[in-house]
C-alpha cells in the first residue's frame, strides 16, 4: 500500500514481543526514519485484518517469530506536516513459535535484547525508551522522534 492509497488517516500496528527471559524482540529497518535504530516491529494495517492481527503479522514478517497478543501496551498518535493523522496501536506479545530470521529486503537486523542493553545503545528509538521507562503514562507534545518524520504533533500513551 502506498502513502497515496492510505489517504490522510493512517492506522498502523506494532508488536512488542518479550520472551520468557525478559528480552525484547527489536528490529533495525533498512529504510525510513527508523533506519538503523532499534525499534518495535510494526507496519500498516491491511484491508480485511484487525489491528491485533496486523501486529502479529508484522512481527512474523519482519522477524520470523510468531507471537500471540497478551494485551494493548499503548497508542502512538501524531500529525505529520499538519495534514496526516498517523496512528499506531502497540500490542504486548508472547512467543508462540518460530526462529529469528530477519526479513531480507526490509530488516537490517533483528535481535532479542535486554532492556539494559537497549538503554545503553544510542541506536534505540524514542518509543522503545518510552515503554522501557514506564514513569509517565503520557508522552506529550513537544517531543520529537526525529525531524525526518515531519511530525507537527506527537504523543504516546501507555495503557498498562
Amino acid at each position: 500500500m502506498t502513502k497515496k492509497d492510505r489517504g490522510t488517516v493512517w492506522l498502523a500496528a506494532a508488536g512488542l514481543l518479550i520472551d520468557e527471559d525478559g528480552k525484547w524482540l527489536v528490529v533495525k529497518k533498512k529504510y525510513g526514519g527508523l533506519k538503523g535504530k532499534w525499534s518495535i516491529p510494526a507496519g500498516f494495517v491491511e484491508a480485511g485484518e484487525t489491528v491485533d492481527e496486523a501486529a502479529v503479522r508484522e512481527v512474523f514478517e519482519e522477524t520470523g517469530i510468531l507471537g500471540e497478543v497478551v494485551s494493548v501496551l499503548g497508542i502512538r498518535t501524531g500529525v505529520i506536516k499538519e495534514t496526516t493523522s498517523d496512528n499506531m496501536i502497540v500490542f504486548l506479545l508472547k512467543k508462540k513459535s518460530g526462529a529469528l530470521m530477519p526479513a531480507e529486503g526490509e530488516i537490517e537486523n533483528a535481535s532479542f535484547l535486554t532492556p539494559e542493553e537497549l538503554k545503553k545503545d544510542p541506536e534505540t528509538s524514542l518509543m522503545v525508551h518510552f515503554f522501557m521507562n514506564q514513569k509517565d503514562k503520557v508522552m506529550n507534545d513537544g517531543i520529537n522522534p526525529g525531524d525526518i518524520f515531519g511530525y507537527t504533533s506527537y504523543k504516546i500513551f501507555d495503557m498498562r
